[in-house]
């Protein structure tokens, strides 16, 4: 489409009020992209609302929700080593990598909000990501073994779906840590209790 629009923007190649329009799959294309936009902007702010009315603060949501689109950019790099293309369906594994994400997440936090009741805050965080380990690594190991055939394009029909898997497989390598790692550290750097955090 680059070549089409570079050719028909020479001088002379259209007259004097003509125009052009693309059409097609490529039309097909940028309206289906335009609708997943719009779905993963809804998606998120529809999330953003529900964790605001779970924990009944600002922080955990903005946390949350920075973890999960910081772990969207492992999918574009994942597609780009691969080589596939960035298309409707990968957009999809990227909306899902925000919602499994989100569960992780808020397994993680919800201990930590119970445990905080009752410990020092730096205490509740290191025993809520003892705690969730095992739950959230088999979680995100059995969704990338059970996601592999298709990444790897194995079997008939594989190939329309390799690009979701590839999105699903890359966002959970990134969010996994994130979960584990960085949002404790993120909760723990905006608690008020900064001598226990």
């Amino acid at each position: 489409m680059a070549d089409v629009r570079t050719v028909m923007a020479q001088p002379g190649m259209l007259d004097a009020g003509m125009r052009y329009e693309l059409g097609g799959l490529y039309a097909q294309q940028q309206i289906a992209f335009t609708a997943l936009v719009q779905v993963f902007v809804a998606a998120l702010v529809a999330e953003f609302v529900l964790l605001l009315f779970l924990y009944e603060r600002f922080r955990f949501p903005l946390i949350i929700i920075a973890c999960s689109l910081l772990s969207t950019t492992a999918v574009f790099t994942a597609l780009w080593i691969t080589g596939v293309d960035l298309n409707v369906t990968a957009l999809m594994g990227m909306t899902m990598i925000i919602g499994i994400g989100t569960e992780m997440s808020i397994f993680l936090v919800s201990e930590y909000v119970g445990l905080a009741e009752t410990m020092p805050s730096r205490q509740a965080l290191l025993e809520a990501s003892r705690n969730r380990l095992r739950p959230i690594s088999m979680t995100t190991l059995a969704a990338i073994l059970t996601l592999l055939p298709l990444a790897f394009a194995i079997g008939q029909g594989s190939a329309i779906q390799q690009p979701l898997a590839i999105a699903i497989i890359a966002g959970l390598l990134l969010q996994y840590p994130l979960v584990l790692l960085g949002m404790p550290a993120l909760i723990g750097l905006t608690s008020k209790d900064k001598s226990s955090a």
